[in-house]
């Protein structure tokens, strides 16, 4: 245990003492021309095309590919995104969408011609081979999902990968920027006595940023008991990683959240509180609509039988550990918060020392 301790000062010593001289060092100037510039440069007639090739020198030379961009009059604009600062801004798609396109044709947005409608909800589920007559149910009676020209349905074929893996690897807030509600649901919900229409408006109403619809009293399972339906109001205060709907602004925050490590997502409830402010306004379930929590196990048998343990107490052991680890970063950045980056590699080092401690 001496030893440990020794290991444990030493890196938080070397930590602070590489915090110092980050903070010593000076950054490059960074340099703008004023647009005064080019509006005064009235005789070339190439104000426009010098505002396009903005010349910056940023803190850092700019890599595209491992190759430097040394040269500033090749940088269009330091704040293009990464990968693209040698484009033009106005020649950029920084963002993306699941609208199917038609193959033929002249290319257009408007809805009459290259899109019949441009939905304005996604709902994800993710399912495995025995629930699909259950998703099927639910696409049915959710009534903007299938057909109407409010939704789209996007359904992950699991194989042993839970639902916020999918949401981290396929639903960056750069593909589904086009979609005001993002729906990422569980595949054991019952879905009867939900509006999905109804559900929107309360949720437009209460100017809600994270959602869920309540859960039925008769629901099988229960984690969190204050997700239950109360009775003759709209909404109260609280949202689990079940049936979370989000805004396209929420989400944004939100998908960063998610570690790509912890794929069960336990803790993630407690820290959505981050992504909106005032919390305690802007996240909530919905009573007036609700759903049934059906508690069907899907994930049990993917654990490993050992030691006597059963499978399902295996996945049930990880979500508990990952838990633990994520509120061990979260305190951690609050900690180290507005000190240096280094925060990042000190996280992890004190991770892996504590691994060894008995």
């Amino acid at each position: 245990m001496r030893d440990v301790g020794m290991i444990i000062f030493g890196v938080v010593f070397g930590f602070f003492i590489g915090v110092t001289f980050l903070d010593i060092s000076s950054p490059k100037l960074k340099y703008v021309p004023s647009i005064d510039t080019y509006l005064g440069d009235k005789t070339s007639g190439r104000s426009i095309q010098k505002i396009l090739n903005v010349n910056t020198v940023s803190k850092d030379n700019i890599s595209t590919k491992g190759q430097e961009v040394d040269d500033p009059s090749k940088i269009f604009v330091s704040t293009n995104p990464r990968g693209a600062e040698r484009l033009p801004p106005a020649i950029i798609a920084s963002e993306s969408d699941y609208y199917p396109r038609r193959l033929y044709g002249r290319p257009s947005e408007r809805l009459s011609e290259d899109l019949t409608f441009k939905p304005k909800y996604l709902v994800a589920f993710t399912v495995g081979y025995n629930q699909k007559d259950n998703i099927d149910q639910a696409v049915r009676k959710v009534n903007f999902l299938p057909l109407s020209p409010h939704s789209t349905t996007y359904i992950f074929v699991s194989n042993g990968v839970v639902l916020q893996w999918y949401a981290k690897r396929f639903l960056h807030p750069d593909i589904v920027a086009p979609y005001d509600f993002i729906f990422i649901w569980d595949e054991d919900l019952g879905v009867e006595n939900f509006d999905a229409e109804e559900y929107i408006k309360l949720v437009k109403k209460h100017k809600l940023e994270i959602s869920q619809p309540g859960l039925d009293p008769n629901s099988k399972y229960f984690t969190w008991h204050m997700t239950m339906r109360q009775e003759d109001i709209e909404v109260h205060k609280f949202v689990e990683i079940m049936a979370p709907v989000f805004s396209r602004e929420a989400w944004r925050c939100v998908w960063y959240l998610i570690q790509n490590d912890l794929v069960h997502g336990w803790g993630l409830d407690f820290a959505l509180q981050k992504c909106v402010e005032p919390a305690y306004e802007r996240i909530g379930v919905v009573d007036a609509q609700w759903i049934v929590h059906q508690g069907v196990p899907s994930l049990g048998n993917q654990g490993k039988e050992d030691d006597g343990k059963t499978r399902w107490k295996g996945v049930r052991e990880r979500c508990k550990n990952e838990w633990i680890m994520f509120q061990d970063r979260i305190h951690i950045v609050k900690a180290f918060r507005g000190t240096s980056l280094l925060y990042y590699s000190f996280m992890v080092i004190i991770e892996n020392v504590l691994k060894h401690i008995p």
